[in-house]
């Protein structure tokens, strides 16, 4: 991670996307996950997985009924179907998956080495990779880490194409951390930059993406869903949980972002923002996008997807890209849900009441974490 100013150099290629798979609250698939966030339809409800009688929070985003878990690795399961819609869309073939790296972002505990163990075999078996080349565990930005990683991979011609999984299923343990440290939301609701926000929720997620560089997918005949045009990671060290207040490391991550594609802040027309429900958290990412967009930040449509398919820890960087580049393919972004009314320490465009049609030239989604970690993606139509 950077910690002073961004020295990024744009990339020699052009990495795209061109596999996309998620497993969400909304559904299976990008299609469900994209219609929920255009039109906020929030997919909160009480936790039956297991008994939270004792907490003070009793919701979260489950994976639907029709989903199937039952396996001594769940949610390696899970990591695998999404990793098979992603290779299936991208017309991959075991051929093509030999010399393919796997990155794999996860929560880390007594679980993580036989999920990855499980996760390795199973795309040995099916897509001819080596197996699970990297695990990540970074907390918020575990999975944003690694798509930067893989963009860097295929841009500067390490490799062809780089496969990007991650995943995160609620459970009883990280949920009773959550609530006893009181960063649940109290009144059931997500509300990003709200008045009257009480914090976050947390959501089931799992997500594949292949990442590949432009030219490999053309001669393959693949289709790119959207071009990664930049990408930044920076550190501030502020506080283990609380944000640096004035927003300066998520700034120096989308400046370094912005700095890597070529692209003036002007450029940019929308901002997946990490916005996780918590007051000091929203109010620092909101200054930082002030301080880098400035005039332009008043025209600057912002909504934290986090919002309807909650906050899916070291998977949610990678289910919010994947909202990003499903609000580019269908023009609509996605709603800010659970509004209340205007903070007035945010100040910040929000998508509110329903979709809004745009199609902008470049989209950012950012992820932070405890300790500071702070990520920015730059996505383009492709």
């Amino acid at each position: 991670m950077t910690t002073g100013a961004p020295s990024a150099h744009r990339p020699r290629g052009r990495p795209v996307v061109t596999g996309l798979g998620v497993l969400s609250a909304a559904g299976r698939g990008l299609g469900p996950l994209t219609e929920a966030a255009a039109h906020g339809k929030t997919a909160f409800g009480p936790v039956t997985r297991f008994d939270v009688s004792a907490r003070r929070a009793t919701r979260a985003a489950l994976l639907p009924d029709d989903v199937p878990l039952a396996h001594t690795f769940p949610l390696a399961r899970a990591v695998l179907d999404a990793v098979g819609q992603a290779c299936r869309q991208a017309g991959l073939t075991a051929a093509d998956g030999a010399d393919t790296p796997v990155l794999l972002a996860l929560h880390s505990d007594e679980r993580t080495r036989g999920t990855a163990d499980a996760v390795a075999a199973g795309v040995r078996a099916a897509w001819g990779t080596a197996g699970v080349t990297r695990v990540y565990t970074g907390a918020c930005v575990a999975a944003a880490t690694a798509v930067a990683d893989a963009a860097a991979l295929v841009a500067t011609g390490r490799h062809e194409r780089v496969l990007v999984a991650a995943g995160h299923l609620v459970e009883p343990g990280v949920f009773a951390v959550f609530d006893a440290g009181r960063a649940l939301a109290r009144d059931g609701e997500l509300r990003p930059f709200s008045t009257g926000r009480t914090g976050t929720l947390l959501g089931d997620a799992v997500a594949a993406v292949l990442v590949e560089a432009a030219p490999a997918a053309e001669r393959r005949g693949a289709t790119a869903l959207a071009r990664l045009a930049g990408w930044g990671r920076a550190g501030d060290a502020h506080h283990v949980c609380r944000p640096e207040p004035d927003g300066a490391g998520v700034a120096r991550a989308v400046e370094a972002a912005l700095t890597r594609a070529g692209v003036a802040p002007a450029e940019v027309g929308y901002v997946n923002a990490n916005g996780t429900g918590s007051t000091l958290a929203d109010q620092a990412e909101a200054s930082a996008l002030r301080r880098v967009f400035g005039a332009h930040t008043a025209e600057l449509p912002v909504s934290s997807s986090k919002s309807v398919h909650g906050h899916a820890l070291e998977a949610s960087a990678l289910l919010e890209l994947a909202v990003t580049i499903g609000a580019l393919g269908t023009g609509l972004l996605p709603v800010n849900a659970g509004w209340l009314g205007p903070d007035p320490d945010v100040g910040l465009d929000l998508v509110l009441d329903g979709p809004r049609a745009a199609r902008p030239r470049y989209a950012l989604s950012l992820n932070s974490a405890f300790g500071g970690a702070n990520t920015a993606l730059l996505v383009a139509p492709a």
